[in-house]
């Protein structure tokens, strides 16, 4: 509990906390189109990842079917699924970016 003393000498006692913002893990799914070398090129520019990076998720995705690239707030995760949902279509992937609380 926190004490505020506000103007007029009054005690204000608040059980106000901040709550941490949630947290979202980005999926890339695999499927049988997409080259594993434009999931490289995608974890690179969209997740800022390095080359042993982005080779490791990309595995990642072609062995077990899905893979993390990266937790953000909700925020940022939808703006990277959005990010690599437009890089794939625009070079006519189906490559399925999604994301799941943590």
């Amino acid at each position: 509990m926190t004490e505020t003393r506000i103007q007029y000498g009054v005690d204000v006692f608040s059980d106000d906390e901040l709550d941490e913002p949630k947290r979202f893990k980005v999926l890339l799914h695999n499927d049988n189109y997409t080259t594993m070398e434009f999931v490289i090129v995608v974890l690179k520019t969209v997740f800022s990842k390095n080359e042993a990076e982005a080779y490791q998720i990309m595995m990642k995705v072609h062995n077990d079917g899905v893979g993390v690239c990266g937790v953000y707030t909700s925020e940022i995760a939808e703006t990277k699924v959005h990010m690599v949902r437009n890089m794939a279509r625009k070079q006519g992937y189906p490559l399925k970016c999604t994301m799941e609380e943590v």
